[in-house]
């Protein structure tokens, strides 16, 4: 028997490429534009001599700021290093247990890797031939549910009856609602954290708000579940933000002109490529998310398109598993980065 026998091996998640090189990058969801005015402001005011301390492990600022503009009480969240660490950390508090955690067969890739990683046991649910949960295949005895709203990679957005009918069914499990991209779309979940103890729903400030270079996240839920939460956290990492990721999600967070004049730009340019896209034969379904998630028209292969566009310095992204590999998710950027997408498809297709 070797070391290598007590090592725990896992499949990890693939993250979108990040090019060093100039390149239009709508592979990864992330932001076209730049964070609030208010956060640039808060970095330069930010007293630098801090940083020889620790940070204030209740991230108060920053959970403080997020409960007053939610509505919330500030026992009510939970801040974490990207909405993928508070995903983790709800993994590892909330599904201890012997049944399985279950969650839809295509939705984001990190759900299998987390529970696998925590030895949690877990099985998938099929989306029907539209790409859409069916509630029915979450009534079954299980440790917990995670659900994406809306899902990535298909960008479609359930509504809040459809939520409310899986965790009205699993008051026994605590169900987690992913709404990294809700704010371009679908209706949120978090009006109903007073009325389900069991409910988490988690966000992110890496798509709305322009900070993923910051690797800020969140979560409400009730005062009982963030407690747990934070129990866990501070027996793994007390210090989990850093002094200037508080001080940046605090301004973000004030600045609300900013935040939806960003969000309407984005779904003015989301919409405009969704047409641009259509002229070109693609399909796809209506999406509720920053990237529309599309199937090149009969004759043209999805993986074929990618790889052209990446000659062209262009970078989409493209999952070889099975039900999706003839699909690509687009990232909608700024909107010369989307004529210059659309200029480029063009010239690709007729090319083939």
């Amino acid at each position: 028997m070797g070391f290598r026998d007590n090592i725990r091996r896992v499949v990890p998640y693939t993250p979108g490429e990040q090019p060093k090189e100039r390149v239009i990058k709508l592979n990864t969801n992330e932001c076209p534009y730049p964070p609030s005015p208010e956060v640039i402001k808060a970095m330069k005011e930010l007293d630098w001599e801090r940083l020889r301390l620790y940070p204030d492990p209740l991230m108060a600022d920053f959970t403080e700021s997020l409960a007053e503009y939610y509505g919330v009480k500030p026992s009510q969240v939970f801040g974490g290093t990207g909405s993928d660490d508070v995903l983790s950390m709800c993994f590892l508090t909330f599904f201890a247990g012997d049944k399985p955690v279950l969650f839809p067969d295509i939705t984001y890739s990190f759900y299998d890797v987390w529970a696998n990683v925590y030895r949690i046991p877990y099985e998938t649910k099929k989306l029907d031939e539209n790409f859409r949960i069916v509630p029915s295949d979450y009534y079954a005895e299980n440790g917990g549910i995670v659900l994406a709203n809306p899902n990535a990679p298909t960008g479609i957005g359930e509504s809040l009856s459809v939520i409310e009918d899986i965790i009205d069914h699993n008051r026994d499990s605590v169900v987690i609602v992913d709404e990294a991209y809700i704010d371009f779309g679908a209706e949120s979940a978090l009006a109903l954290i007073d009325k389900y103890e069991n409910l988490i729903v988690v966000r992110t400030m890496s798509k709305s708000r322009a900070l993923a270079g910051m690797r800020l996240g969140y979560c409400f839920g009730s005062e009982d579940l963030i407690k747990y939460l934070n129990d866990v956290k501070y027996s793994v990492n007390s210090y989990t933000l850093s002094i200037p990721a508080i001080a940046a999600g605090a301004a973000a967070i004030k600045d609300k002109e900013y935040f939806e004049e960003t969000v309407s730009r984005i779904k003015k340019t989301r919409e405009w490529t969704a047409k641009k896209l259509e002229d070109l034969g693609f399909s796809f379904f209506r999406s509720d998310t920053n990237f529309i998630f599309a199937k090149p028209p009969v004759g043209f292969l999805a993986v074929s398109i990618f790889d052209e566009l990446k000659k062209h310095g262009i970078y989409v992204r493209h999952f070889g598993k099975e039900r999706i590999s003839d699909h690509l998710r687009i990232t909608i950027g700024t909107d010369e980065e989307m004529e210059t997408f659309i200029d480029t498809l063009k010239v690709i297709m007729e090319g083939n």
